[in-house]
């Protein structure tokens, strides 16, 4: 089950969330998003867990707690919509 962390200090790295959220099973994988052009964390993250059971066992404990001075806001992710991969073939709202 993939999984939602917000509300990360700019501090925050992919170990400190695989170290956060392993106390409560298997992570396969923890990633804080990074702007492409400066390399500086956008504030939130992804954590893959192996079973929906661990996962929300993380999400129900973890949600609003205190991680490196920021209140976690931990839930289950959405796949996205509108991103990217729906723009089209120039990506944006460019036009030629």
């Amino acid at each position: 089950m993939n999984i939602y962390v917000g509300n990360l200090s700019y501090e925050v790295t992919g170990e400190d969330l695989q170290k956060a959220f392993e106390v409560f099973g298997h992570v396969e994988s923890a990633k804080v998003i990074k702007d492409m052009y400066t390399g500086r964390s956008k504030g939130f993250g992804f954590v893959e867990m192996s079973t929906e059971f661990e996962a929300q066992a993380a999400i129900n404990d973890l949600n609003g707690t205190e991680l490196k001075g920021r209140n976690l806001k931990v839930g289950k992710a959405h796949p996205r919509t509108g991103g990217r991969q729906d723009r089209g073939e120039h990506g944006g709202g460019w036009r030629s």
